[in-house]
């Protein structure tokens, strides 16, 4: 059976550009885009013009009236994301929405009350949860080969910020409407990462953020120290200043028994016995892979890998870390 799929907030970059959801949804088996919306209406016909024609909305709501999808990729700016996600519950549509799906964590909260009330399906494609590393580490761990864990690492250092004028999205340098910067809008990966591997609750015990690299309004790099429950500590860097097209990124796992290491599509494991690589080159963009499993999970009626349950703790781990950093 196709599933019909409408895409609403398309200004949103990832409609396409980066995790490009809408390209790859195009190469995705059984999926029919039927609609695309934005409140801007330049911005909607330009995005359905590079996937080769779609219906063009400037309301979601007529959209949905109007096509009645199966499945909902909701985007939009950071602002509009909570009143469109609690808009696709009460209709009663399964959907996909970007993070940080809100302005603070009050605003996700709601939504993750919202959403156990009523049983909805509301999947966030935290894509680091696809990656190798995520994989090997789950499992390392799981078999206990990380001994006693004590530390993790992780930054993501991204391309500079002034590539979202470019792309339609120039409402990411506004602080009211985007709720910061690369913290608010990146730091979501590395945090969801340390709680999904060393377990939560946790809670932020520094951070610093700066302007200084692009002095737009909003952060370009920040810097956040963790400890969880368990005593484990963590360092998640986020930046917007790698200077040409690509990452500048690193993940790292480690414990008495063995430290994991991610760089460069090259997995590493170092035990006392010596050191040992694996290349990870992805097949498919991490975005691709995290959209395939969202839908196929949808259709099979199982719950998404990551929900907006799965966000709340990152989110408030956000708040915390743009508070102390203040």
């Amino acid at each position: 059976m196709t599933a019909r799929i409408a895409a609403i907030g398309v200004s949103h970059w990832h409609s396409l550009y980066d995790s490009a959801y809408l390209r790859h949804l195009r190469d995705l088996d059984g999926c029919e885009l039927v609609g695309v919306q934005d409140p801007d209406e330049a911005i909607a016909r330009h995005r359905a013009t590079e996937l080769g024609g779609a219906p063009v909305f400037t309301d979601y709501a007529d959209m949905l009236a109007r096509t009645r999808p199966d499945f909902v990729i909701a985007l939009g700016r950071h602002k509009d994301m909570a009143a469109i996600a609690s808009h696709l519950i009460d209709a009663g549509y399964p959907f996909l929405m970007e993070k940080p799906m809100g302005l603070h964590a009050g605003e996700v909260e709601r939504v993750a009350a919202q959403a156990a009330a009523k049983g909805a399906f509301v999947a966030v494609p935290l894509i680091q949860r696809y990656s190798p590393f995520y994989a090997r580490a789950t499992r390392l761990r799981d078999e206990g080969r990380f001994g006693t864990l004590s530390h993790f690492y992780f930054r993501l250092n991204r391309p500079s910020s002034a590539r979202y004028p470019a792309w339609g999205a120039g409402w990411m340098l506004d602080p009211a409407i985007a709720g910061g910067g690369c913290l608010r809008n990146l730091g979501n990966h590395g945090l969801d990462l340390f709680l999904a591997l060393v377990g939560g609750p946790a809670e932020v015990t520094g951070a610093q953020v700066s302007r200084q690299g692009l002095g737009a309004p909003v952060d370009d790099y920040a810097s956040v120290l963790l400890r969880s429950a368990s005593g484990v500590i963590g360092t998640v860097e986020i930046g917007n200043l790698f200077p040409r097209q690509g990452t500048d990124g690193e993940s790292k796992l480690a414990g008495s028994d063995g430290i994991l290491v991610e760089r460069d599509d090259v997995l590493r494991w170092h035990t006392r016995d010596g050191a040992s690589d694996e290349a990870v080159p992805l097949a498919e963009p991490l975005a691709k892979l995290a959209l395939r499993d969202i839908l196929d999970r949808w259709r099979r009626g199982a719950p998404p890998l990551v929900s907006v349950h799965d966000l709340v703790p990152v989110v408030r781990l956000i708040d915390r870390a743009y508070a102390l950093a203040t």
